[in-house]
């Protein structure tokens, strides 16, 4: 359909995509984080499996999608702990 010599591209002016650095503030809340602390501390304080099964679940989603490693470890590691005491 269309020639070689006629494409308007010029590969010469491509530039890389670079993303702007964020500050760890500027992140949005991880959602599954937090949902799997309130359902831990749900799960040990009534002693519901099913909470604490979720609170598990939503803890390995949030570790998947870990951005700030230090803010993030810590609120895993009291949904894990916290989901551990009720199984």
């Amino acid at each position: 359909m269309s020639s070689h010599g006629s494409d308007p591209r010029q590969p010469s002016a491509a530039k890389p995509y670079v993303a702007p650095p964020v500050s760890p503030q500027d992140l949005p809340i991880d959602y599954a984080g937090f949902i799997a602390v309130i359902l831990g501390v749900a799960g040990v304080m009534f002693r519901y499996k099913l909470s604490s099964w979720l609170a598990l679940i939503f803890c390995a989603q949030s570790v998947a999608n870990m951005r700030n490693m230090e803010n993030d470890l810590k609120q895993v590691m009291m949904a894990m702990i916290s989901t551990l005491q009720v199984m």
